[in-house]
C-alpha cells in the first residue's frame, strides 16, 4: 500500500463546491470569454479563408459571399489554418468541444443526436469553479432524450436561453414554424415560445446575448463570465429575416432585446421569411456551360444573405464589447461545428458548390476528407493576440476547453485531450503539440462534385478514421478491420488530397495503424469494426525496472492535466508501494507496463482520493469527476505483447486510504501490478 505523511506545505484542502484562483493566474484580471459557435458554415464560406480569392478573380462565373464583420475580427486576431472540428456532424463535435476530449473518448458519437452529455467537466462547469459566471445562448442538443439529464443548467452552465432539442434547430422560426413545424424556445427550463411571434432565431440569440452582456457590464463587471453562443444557422430551412438589419451596432443600435410578448425584439415585424439582402436581389452569374449570364437562384439568394446576416449579428456583438470597453478582456472565438451542408430543407436544394464552401478542400458536411473536417476559426483578445495572426499548428475545437481555463490562470483536467493554444495565440510559452483524431460512422456517400477528385467522389463513407502527424493526415473511408490502409496525405501541399503518398511512406503508415489503436477506448454505442483489435505495443528497448514519478502543487479541484507544470520533486520507484512517502499532493506516475502474451487485460484501479489512468494515450479508468474515494473501477483492453506506456495522475491527502493498481490477463489471475510489470526509461 501507498501511504503519504501530509507536510503543511504540500496539504490542499479540497472540495468540490469551491472556487479556486491558481497562482498561474499571476494576479492577472481572468478575461471574459465569448465562444461563438454557428452552424455548418464551411471553411470556404468566410471572406478572409477563401470568399476573398474568388471576389478578386473578377469572374461572373465566380459568385462570392461577404463576411466583413468576420474579416475585420480576423484583421484584429488571429485565424487557425489548420483546427479540425472533432467529427463532421454536430451533436458529436458540440460534445467534443464541450468536454474537451476527441471522439476516441467522448459519450457523444456519430449521429447521436439528442443523447446526453456525459456528467463530468466541461467547459462551462469548469470555468465556473474558476470563478466564471456562465450562459449559453442557441442551439443545445445534447440534453439527453426523456428527462434531459444534461441539460445546460445541469452541465455548468448558470443560465440557458435557446432550443433544447436537435430538431429544433432545424427552424429557424419558433413561434410560426414555417417549414419544420413549431418549435420550443426555452428561457432556463420554461418553455417561452408563445410571444415569439416573427422573431427570427439569429436575431433572437444575439439581442439576447447583447442584452446579458449589458446587463453583467451593469451588475457583476468585476466577475468575469463565459457565453457560449450556438447559432443554428446557416443550418438546415434556410429562412430569411423579416427585414433589413437595424441601423447602427452595439450599444447604438442594432438588433435590440423589447422583451414584450409579441414584440420581443426590434426586428419582429414585417413579413417572416421575406428579406433578401439587396446586393444579392438581382445577382446574376456566367453559366460556364452555356456562356449565358444567369441569375442567381432563390436558395443561393438566401444562403448568401444569411450568411451576411449572422457577419452582422457577430459584427453587432464585438461592437458591443467595444462600446462597454470590455473588449480588450474578452477572448472571442468563433467557429463553426463541422464543414459545409448540403441540405436546404426547402423545395429547391442547396449545394455548397455555387460558392465554393468547401474551400481548397474535397469533402462536405458527414465527410473526413478536409472540407468536412477543417473549420474557419479565429480568435480575437485586442492587446493580446497580434493582429492579423496567422496560426499554422494542427488543433482541434476539443483544445479549447484547456486554452481557456489556461486564460483563466488554471489547468485543465486530466481527462481532457486537448492541450492550451495560448501560447500560440500570445506568441509566449511554448505549444504543446496537440491530438487531431476522428472517427465517424455515416452510411452515405462522399457527393460526386465535379470539383472533388475523383478518388473521393462518390466514396462510400460508413466507418471513416482521420489523424494528422505534423503535415501528413491519414485517412480510411469504409474500414473493415483494424489492419485496413490508410491513405496519407501532405495537407500543406496537397490540401485537396489527390496525392497518395502511403506507398512511399511505409513506416508513417504503420505509425497511424498503431496510434489510432492507442488514443481512444471503445464505446458499445458506437461501435467499430476495430474495437477488439489488439493495441500495439512500443517499440523500446527499455529494461530498468521501475517507475518515475513526479510531485506537483496545483490547486485546481481536479485532477490536472501537469504537462505545462513544473514538479516540486521528482524520482524513481521499484512500485507503486515505494513512492516517496512524503509525496503528498498531486502526483504522477509514469511507466511501460510489460504485457506477457497477446489478449485480453483487465485493469482495476481504486484511489484514496482522485486519479486518472491512462495506457498509451486511451483513457483507461477515470477516478476524478463524481468519483467515491476508495472504490474500485475496472476497465478490458486488448494489448499485444511488449511494453505499454502507463501513467496515473492522482491526489492523495489521506494517509489510510492507498492507491492500488491490480490485473489480470492470459496466464495469470488478478494481482496487484508489482515490480517485475514496470520498467522505465
Amino acid at each position: 500500500m501507498i501511504r503519504f505523511k501530509l507536510t503543511s506545505l504540500l496539504v490542499v484542502t479540497f472540495m468540490g463546491c469551491m472556487k479556486f484562483t491558481s497562482a498561474q493566474n499571476n494576479g492577472k484580471a481572468k478575461p471574459n470569454i465569448i465562444f461563438i459557435l454557428v452552424d455548418d458554415l464551411g471553411y470556404g464560406d468566410v471572406g478572409v479563408f477563401n470568399q476573398h480569392l474568388r471576389k478578386a478573380q473578377q469572374n461572373p462565373a465566380v459568385p462570392y459571399l461577404v463576411t466583413p464583420s468576420l474579416d475585420r475580427m480576423a484583421a484584429s486576431g488571429a485565424i487557425f489554418l489548420h483546427q479540425y472540428c472533432n467529427a463532421p456532424v454536430c451533436a458529436p463535435s458540440r460534445a467534443s468541444l464541450m468536454t474537451g476530449v476527441t471522439q476516441g473518448h467522448a459519450r457523444v458519437r456519430d449521429n447521436q443526436f439528442d443523447k446526453a452529455l456525459e456528467d463530468n467537466y466541461t467547459m462551462a462547469g469548469t470555468l465556473k469553479q474558476a470563478g466564471y459566471t456562465t450562459v449559453a445562448i442557441g442551439k443545445w442538443c445534447l440534453q439527453g432524450q426523456k428527462e434531459w439529464t444534461a441539460h445546460p443548467l445541469k452541465r455548468g452552465f448558470d443560465q440557458y436561453y435557446g432550443y433544447i432539442r436537435h430538431a429544433d434547430g432545424h427552424e429557424h422560426y419558433p413561434h410560426e414554424g414555417l417549414y419544420r413545424g413549431i418549435k420550443e424556445m426555452y428561457d432556463d427550463t420554461t418553455n417561452v415560445t408563445a410571444g415569439l411571434e416573427k422573431c427570427y432565431t439569429g436575431d433572437l440569440w444575439t439581442a439576447r446575448a447583447k442584452q446579458w452582456i449589458v446587463s453583467h457590464a451593469a451588475k457583476q463587471q468585476q466577475v468575469p463570465f463565459f457565453m457560449y453562443l450556438s447559432f443554428d444557422t446557416p443550418h438546415a430551412t434556410i429562412e430569411l429575416p423579416t427585414q433589413e438589419y437595424p441601423k447602427g451596432s452595439g450599444l447604438h443600435g442594432g438588433l435590440q432585446w423589447l422583451g414584450t410578448p409579441g414584440h420581443m425584439i426590434n426586428t419582429a415585424s414585417g413579413t417572416v421569411d421575406s428579406w433578401i439582402a439587396p446586393v444579392f436581389r438581382n445577382a446574376m452569374y456566367k453559366d460556364n456551360k452555356t456562356g449565358e449570364l444567369k441569375p442567381w437562384t432563390d436558395v443561393d439568394k438566401r444562403y448568401a444573405t444569411v450568411v451576411q446576416r449572422l457577419d452582422q449579428q457577430i459584427g453587432d456583438i464585438l461592437q458591443l464589447l467595444k462600446d462597454l470597453k470590455i473588449d480588450k478582456n474578452t477572448l472571442v472565438v468563433f467557429s463553426s461545428d463541422n464543414g459545409p451542408s448540403a441540405e436546404s430543407y426547402l423545395p429547391e436544394k442547396y449545394t455548397p458548390e455555387f460558392f465554393d464552401g468547401y474551400g481548397p478542400f474535397d469533402g462536405i458536411k458527414r465527410d473526413t476528407w478536409e472540407g468536412g473536417v477543417r473549420m474557419p476559426v479565429i480568435a480575437q483578445w485586442v492587446g493580446v493576440i497580434a493582429p492579423g495572426k496567422k496560426i499554422m499548428v494542427p488543433s482541434m475545437l476539443s483544445d479549447w476547453m484547456p486554452t481557456f481555463l489556461d486564460a483563466a490562470g488554471m489547468t485543465a483536467p486530466a481527462r481532457t485531450d486537448g492541450v492550451s493554444l495560448l501560447p500560440s495565440l500570445t506568441g509566449r510559452g511554448k505549444q504543446q503539440n496537440g491530438q487531431v483524431y476522428v472517427e465517424y460512422f455515416e452510411n452515405g456517400e462522399t457527393p460526386a462534385y465535379p470539383a472533388f477528385d475523383k478518388s473521393h467522389a462518390g466514396r462510400r463513407r460508413r466507418q471513416m478514421q482521420l489523424i494528422r502527424m505534423d503535415n501528413y493526415v491519414g485517412v480510411r473511408y469504409d474500414i473493415r478491420g483494424a489492419d485496413d490502409d490508410f491513405e496519407i496525405y501532405n495537407v500543406m501541399n496537397d490540401p485537396k488530397e489527390t496525392r497518395n503518398l502511403a506507398a512511399q511512406l511505409p513506416d508513417l503508415e504503420t505509425k497511424m495503424k498503431a496510434k489510432v489503436m492507442q488514443v481512444r477506448m471503445p464505446d458499445p454505442e458506437a461501435p467499430r469494426p476495430y474495437d477488439q483489435a489488439l493495441i500495439p505495443a512500443v517499440t523500446l528497448n527499455v529494461t530498468t525496472p521501475g517507475i518515475r514519478w513526479k510531485l506537483y502543487n496545483d490547486q485546481a479541484p481536479w485532477v490536472a492535466s501537469t504537462e505545462s507544470l513544473s514538479p516540486l520533486k521528482s524520482g524513481v520507484a521499484a512500485d507503486l508501494q515505494h513512492i516517496d512517502e512524503s509525496a503528498a499532493g498531486l502526483v504522477t506516475c509514469q511507466t511501460y507496463i510489460r504485457v506477457p502474451e497477446d489478449g485480453m487485460y483487465t485493469f482495476y484501479l481504486k484511489a484514496g482520493q482522485q486519479a486518472f489512468l491512462r495506457i498509451h494515450e486511451a483513457a483507461v479508468i477515470d477516478e476524478d469527476y463524481g468519483y467515491v474515494p476508495g472504490t474500485e473501477r475496472s476497465a478490458v483492453l486488448p494489448l499485444k505483447k511488449g511494453l505499454h506506456p502507463l501513467s496515473i495522475v492522482y491526489r492523495n491527502m489521506k494517509a489510510d486510504r492507498p492507491l492500488s493498481l491490480q490485473w489480470q490477463g492470459p496466464g495469470f489471475d488478478r494481482r496487484e501490478a508489482g515490480k517485475t510489470d514496470f520498467y522505465r526509461q
